[in-house]
């Protein structure tokens, strides 16, 4: 399973209709441009598809939208996560899990546990997932951090705990783990922009966001460090650091939404609290990808 998701993990947006209901229509042209762009796995119902905004019967309806969709062709990473550990494992036994090769599930959010409930919690997940775990840490949206010391001993106490989503930005924490992590526990990068120096400390690839709109040239990038071809890689690195960094000036996945609107793939409507970016920055945006 750990060298089924290596490489490019596209994090897909959810696109919707301007009155809020889901745009499936579009949601087929985005998942065909990006396996066409030859992204490695798909990773429905994260924060980037606005997973917290949807009920119930809408994540059923999406998780089978991309299965149909994806026919097979690609290994599918579903977002299962959540702060209350008891409505998750609720959710994790009432799932189809058909088709799907790992959940990807972050760290409680808000309620900021300590490093043992965040072990405990995922213990209690690892005990009951039908399918391998992937850990995510992303402290700018939780408000708390999953230490390196942590993510070390889920990895070594479970086997079915299979990698971790880094996005906390903390190279000292992220070489810890590289140093010490088990043999084929999975180090993916939670950050587009930093992803090329990741792997070149022995990443295994990226959950991406830009890959959304530019999976060609982004999983190009990706596959080059792999292969330890990073004078290629770094030129298509630059090529894309600042669009890349434009979609986040005022929140993801208002920045990769606009993206999106003006290739003509998606609309950029959201679901509130979150709002369009500015005229301001979808100018700057267009002007960056000359559109």
């Amino acid at each position: 399973m750990s060298a089924k998701l290596k490489g490019v993990g596209v994090a897909l947006v959810t696109p919707f209709h301007k009155d809020g209901s889901i745009d499936f229509k579009s949601f087929k042209s985005l998942i065909e441009h990006t396996i066409a762009g030859k992204v490695d796995y798909l990773v429905p119902l994260g924060s980037t598809g606005e997973a917290a905004t949807l009920n119930k019967d809408e994540k059923r309806a999406v998780l089978d939208f991309v299965k149909e969709e994806n026919n097979s062709r690609l290994p599918i990473v579903v977002g299962y996560g959540g702060n209350n550990t008891r409505d998750l494992l609720d959710c994790l036994m009432d799932g189809d899990f058909d088709d799907v090769d790992a959940i990807l599930s972050v760290s409680p959010a808000y309620n900021k546990p300590t490093q043992k409930g965040i072990y405990n919690h995922y213990k209690m997940i690892s005990e009951s997932s039908p399918v391998p775990i992937i850990l995510y840490n992303v402290p700018g949206r939780t408000g708390s951090n999953i230490s390196a010391d942590t993510t070390l001993s889920l990895a070594s106490d479970f086997k079915n705990i299979i990698g971790i989503k880094e996005a906390s930005g903390n190279f000292d924490q992220f070489m810890q783990i590289f140093k010490n992590r088990p043999k084929n526990f999975l180090m993916i990068s939670g950050d587009d922009t930093i992803t090329l120096p990741f792997i070149a400390l022995g990443g295994d690839g990226v959950i991406s966001v830009v890959a959304n709109a530019y999976p060609k040239e982004f999983s190009t990038m990706v596959h080059h460090a792999m292969d330890g071809n990073f004078a290629d890689a770094r030129k298509l690195h630059y090529k894309l650091l600042d669009i890349t960094n434009s979609l986040f000036i005022e929140n993801n996945p208002a920045g990769i939404k606009m993206a999106l609107n003006l290739l003509d793939i998606t609309q950029e409507h959201l679901r509130m609290p979150l709002m369009a970016v500015s005229k301001a920055t979808q100018n700057k945006m267009a002007a960056l990808m000359g559109v």
